[in-house]
């Protein structure tokens, strides 16, 4: 089967590749029908997390089953199936209770696993025409339809993208009738975030970022894009709260009540565009946040930078402004999706109508493309906010 192979460096090939086969009873062999690229696969493509050479990419899955093993009960062959990121066993402890990121089956040794990641079990990825899933019960989400319909672009996004900006919003504590909202970063993460706040009814919602598609895309949908180009985004949102008008008795609280950290730490320098600065948003997030307020950091911080930057470290280190949190006595929240708690929450918003998130999609095409996507990706050219491939 072809699939998409880290070369090195900013270098990834469409390669064959054994095909994915059943390897436990309870496995499933997946055909893809679309797959994303994800901002994520850009730490590892640019050399920052320790991806080997040969490693298949891609954590965002969507396809038909094609084969499935003798203990597999709960999906078909000709079943249309959207596969979480992050795999899971569906029964441990840690599964049980909801926490599906922090399986204790699915990497020896380690907790959590995911597919076409570095040092996340050894899962080959999606980026490729078939897939590969373990415990598959647990792992294939059914839905309706058929391959290339109109929500095609919407049911891609159930594997990571639109998850992850709910679970961001969960993470921020964004609830009914929310107050202010503020996402720092506008890619698919981002911008997913800033819909899901709107979903909740969220009446103020600022998206940060510094390029020129991303903040038309945030503006597109219905919020109000800040471009830090034009200075320090937290006192442009404090102004425009102020402009708007606080609500009365709370002339003190022109910040915002909840903010989102989709950046992470590759967060670049303000005053230094062309260079990182891994505690820039969360400084810009501790000066914003309202006394009471909550955060939410989505953004990864990995736990191993081959090439960090000057303020980071190898292993993920970095100074966060704690006192200022905890002064203002703010809630933080942090981690990877558990993906399994929204998966089917935010499907039955996409079929009812309610929520339609493949309309920040911008590229698609063959495994072919993948290299040219990963370089126009990497490089924020040509206005790719979220590509998708069709094996």
């Amino acid at each position: 089967m072809k699939a998409v192979v880290y070369e090195g460096i900013r270098k990834v090939g469409v390669q064959e590749v054994p095909d994915a086969v059943i390897e436990d009873p309870a496995d499933a062999v997946v055909r893809m029908t679309s797959s994303a690229i994800c901002g994520t696969d850009l730490h590892m493509y640019d050399g920052r997390t320790g991806a080997e050479p040969g490693l298949v990419l891609g954590h965002e899955p969507l396809g038909v089953v094609e084969e499935i093993g003798p203990a597999v009960t709960m999906v078909s062959v000709g079943d249309r199936v959207v596969i979480p990121t992050h795999l899971y066993c569906g029964v441990c402890f840690n599964c049980a209770r909801g926490y599906s990121a922090a399986c204790l089956r699915v990497r020896p040794g380690g907790f959590g696993a995911a597919y076409g990641y570095a040092g996340m079990g050894g899962y080959r990825g999606a980026q490729a025409e078939l897939l590969r899933v373990p415990f598959a019960d647990a792992n294939c989400i059914p839905l309706p339809g058929s391959p290339g319909d109109e929500h095609e672009d919407d049911f891609v996004l159930l594997a990571d993208a639109f998850v992850t900006g709910w679970h961001a919003s969960e993470l921020a504590s964004i609830g009914p009738a929310p107050g202010p909202v503020a996402v720092f970063g506008a890619g698919a993460v981002g911008l997913l975030a800033a819909y899901s706040a709107l979903l909740k009814g969220a009446g103020e919602v600022y998206v940060v970022d510094g390029v020129d598609a991303r903040l038309s895309m945030a503006g597109e949908l219905g919020t109000t894009a800040v471009d830090f180009r034009l200075g320090d985004p937290v006192e442009q949102i404090r102004h425009l709260r102020q402009t708007r008008g606080l609500p009365l008795g709370e002339t003190g609280m022109d910040g915002v009540q909840h903010a989102i950290d989709a950046v992470g730490f590759q967060a670049r320098d303000r005053d230094n565009p062309g260079s990182e600065l891994p505690t820039q948003v969360i400084n810009d997030i501790a000066r914003l946040v309202n006394p009471t307020g909550h955060v939410g950091v989505a953004g990864v911080y990995a736990e191993k930078d081959l090439h960090p930057a000057p303020a980071g470290a190898a292993n993920g280190a970095i100074t966060v402004p704690w006192a200022t949190l905890f002064t203002k006595g703010v809630s933080v929240g942090f981690g990877r999706t558990h993906d399994r708690r929204y998966t089917a929450l935010l499907r039955d918003l996409v079929v009812s109508g309610r929520a339609r998130p493949g309309r920040i999609i911008t590229h698609r095409g063959p495994l072919s493309q993948a290299p040219t996507l990963f370089d126009c990706f990497d490089r924020r050219e040509h206005a790719v906010i979220k590509a998708v491939l069709q094996p």
